[in-house]
């Protein structure tokens, strides 16, 4: 933690948790914007969905592999430098997908944002644990976490919006103009929060003593393991909503918001909750408490598709149930991470939003096309994802019982 953390933010500090948000939310939102319009945009480009697919991946792979050094970048040279030049980044490519005249060329600007994106996610975390003790932290993670929420519930109303009255050009320039005024807000409010004593050297050797300390690390790769995979349990539902909602469960695109709003809605409950529980109870009872919830009702969620057929009245719920659970353990997962190694935080984050990222990709890539068209399948992939997470929090927890045993501290 900086020790000068109360002289760099003088506002509330839900103002500071609102604008790291935002950070965040950059990522997703890219994405989520633009998918209402995967049909025009084939069409207008006369793209296969096959090369429709490509520019989501390329856009994932992107964002995995900058992610390993965005984090490192920010030990070296300070966290707000990688944030800005992230943002201006975002914005170019922004313009470039606006202009594109082909698939290749949309492939080719999607993949570029997927590289500066990344910046926004990883040194925000970064950020909170600079600025705040551990408890504090929690409950600024979870704010963030709520604020995080927002984005899959209004990007594709928004980017179904644009579509339709403006083309599916006007999407990325109303994401270009977000870049604008992302980049505009942090030059003047995000202050510097990495000490300078804190500074990383930047150099060949220091980077692979890093990745090494890291990569090699067991307890560090399975909490990375245990907050990343378990996301890809109701990611997969989103990713699969046209097939999922339109086909399966016979919803018209009109209906669609009421599977963003009960996520959403999860999502929120248990970032809430999670904030609340902050400081009172061990971080290790909470995660408990998240893969319970998530457990329950991922086996739940198998047994109903395979005794009933899908139907609305009730599919949807489980998904909400799932996001709840999620976001309950989550942002403690997180600070466990970072705290492994204080003096490399940026880097820890950045491996791993990649070891996440990477399994968002793959999911996108090649799981989802696979399971979409099944509720079984679905629900059943839905289950092992959470349940890779669910092993590797387990094995943490009996050959590092420490971890997570202390309440944490306020100060």
């Amino acid at each position: 933690m900086n020790p000068n953390a109360d002289q760099l933010w003088r506002g509330p500090r839900w103002a500071l948790a609102a604008l790291l948000a935002v950070l965040g939310m950059l990522g997703p939102f890219s994405i989520d914007t633009y998918i209402p319009a995967f049909s025009g945009i084939a069409k207008a480009l006369d793209a296969t969905p096959v090369e429709m697919q490509q520019t989501l991946s390329a856009y994932l792979f992107g964002f995995a592999f900058m992610n390993l050094f965005h984090g490192a970048l920010a030990d070296s040279f300070g966290r707000r430098p990688v944030v800005l030049w992230g943002i201006a980044v975002f914005t170019l490519a922004s313009a470039g997908c606006a202009l594109s005249q082909t698939v290749g060329q949309l492939v080719f600007f999607r993949a570029l944002q997927g590289l500066s994106t990344g910046a926004g996610i990883v040194v925000s975390r970064a950020v909170i644990r600079d600025m705040f003790p551990p408890a504090q932290a929690q409950q600024v993670m979870s704010q963030v976490t709520i604020y995080f929420g927002v984005a899959p519930a209004i990007a594709p109303i928004i980017g179904g919006w644009l579509f339709v009255h403006t083309g599916w050009h006007s999407i990325f320039w109303f994401l270009t103009g977000v870049g604008i005024l992302l980049w505009t807000a942090n030059w003047r409010l995000l202050p510097e929060t990495l000490h300078a004593a804190d500074r990383q050297p930047f150099n060949v050797r220091n980077l692979m003593q890093g990745y090494w300390q890291l990569g090699s690390s067991p307890r560090f790769l399975l909490l990375a393991l245990a907050s990343g995979v378990p996301f890809n349990g109701m990611f997969l539902y989103v990713l699969s909503a046209p097939a999922f909602l339109g086909d399966l469960l016979g919803l018209a695109p009109t209906q669609f918001f009421w599977f963003f709003i009960l996520t959403i809605a999860g999502i929120m409950s248990g970032a809430w909750l999670s904030g609340r529980l902050a400081g009172k109870i061990a971080p290790k009872r909470q995660i408990r408490h998240g893969f319970v919830v998530m457990l329950a009702v991922s086996a739940a969620n198998v047994v109903a598709n395979f005794a009933f057929a899908p139907h609305p009245a009730w599919a949807l719920l489980p998904i909400a149930v799932f996001a709840f659970g999620w976001a309950l353990m989550v942002p403690v997962v997180t600070l466990l991470v970072l705290d492994l190694y204080p003096e490399r935080r940026g880097m820890a984050s950045s491996m791993q939003a990649f070891i996440g990222s990477s399994a968002n990709g793959v999911v996108a890539g090649a799981i989802a096309p696979l399971v979409m068209h099944s509720a079984r399948a679905l629900a059943l992939t839905s289950l092992l994802m959470m349940c890779i997470g669910l092993v590797a929090w387990i094995y943490v927890h009996h050959r590092w019982p420490e971890t997570g045993r202390a309440v944490q501290s306020y100060s």
